[in-house]
């Protein structure tokens, strides 16, 4: 009984000693960091979801909003001239609670509207009067180069959710917010409406569409009428991994069997989503 706890305290004291020494002096690396993080776990100081949530926050530390954001081909926004009419079918469909309104095209923002900002127009039905500009928010405008770990701050500082990314030449490059954030630190973001409209795939053309990284090759196949295999990696962003023999960047492109998949939003860590194109036989 005695020699066990002996064995317990030395290496409770190990444990101790190692914390100890690597935080007696100023950090030397990240590497150390991560050293004491991969203890902690073995010793159940912490459990391996407070580990992984550390880490995602020093790597965000590193990325910029060019790795995460939403590019403008795949942007969700509201025109100007909408009537209400037009617009509620859109806020349906999308299911989301923020939009950018534009005017011309992509590259003239109006500002930010909040759906919530919609619900007296929709409650007050003698109003004829609809003009969706006295209702927007300003827009929050960043660099493609801005980082993560600054944007974070800065929303919750300025209470915004979003921000319109722009690129060196001043058009819209796409869109960031809170969410796409958070959730490269503490994993996907999941909310009541996202098991309804969230699908994997979507019909862009004919001839191209917005596929998810996360989709089951199983589910890819059903819908192309495929037969990749599923027994090395469970969805297509693993197959686009392997395919290419590392973790690719924006705008890489894959050719598998007949199709071309180029990449659309990644950062160090996973892709999130692909462009995908059949090839013409």
């Amino acid at each position: 009984m005695s020699d066990d706890r002996s064995g317990n305290d030395s290496g409770e004291k190990s444990w101790i000693n190692k914390f100890a020494e690597l935080f007696s002096s100023e950090p030397r690396s990240r590497e150390d960091l991560q050293e004491i993080l991969a203890l902690a776990v073995d010793n159940e100081v912490i459990d391996a979801d407070a580990r992984s949530i550390m880490e995602g926050a020093m790597e965000v530390s590193d990325m910029q909003a060019r790795d995460i954001m939403i590019p403008r081909t795949q942007m969700v926004v509201i025109k100007a001239e909408s009537s209400l009419e037009d617009i509620l079918p859109q806020i349906i469909n999308s299911a989301h609670s923020r939009y950018p309104v534009v005017g011309e095209g992509l590259d003239d923002i109006y500002g930010i509207l909040l759906v919530k900002d919609l619900l007296p127009q929709i409650l007050c039905k003698g109003n004829s009067e609809f003009h969706i500009r006295e209702l927007l928010r300003p827009s929050v405008v960043v660099p493609e180069s801005k980082r993560l770990n600054v944007l974070l701050r800065e929303f919750r500082e300025n209470r915004n959710h979003m921000a319109i990314v722009i690129d060196e030449y001043g058009g819209v490059a796409g869109l960031v917010t809170i969410e796409d954030v958070l959730e490269e630190i503490v994993g996907e973001i999941e909310d009541e409406t996202d098991a309804q409209v969230d699908q994997f795939i979507r019909k862009i053309t004919d001839d191209d569409y917005f596929v998810k990284a996360l989709t089951p090759i199983e589910d890819f196949n059903e819908f192309f009428g495929t037969r990749f295999s599923d027994e090395e990696f469970d969805t297509i962003g693993g197959l686009v991994i392997q395919s290419l023999g590392h973790m690719p960047s924006r705008n890489e492109t894959a050719t598998i069997d007949r199709f071309e998949f180029q990449v659309i939003n990644a950062d160090q860590r996973k892709i999130h989503s692909l462009r995908m194109r059949p090839l013409q036989d």
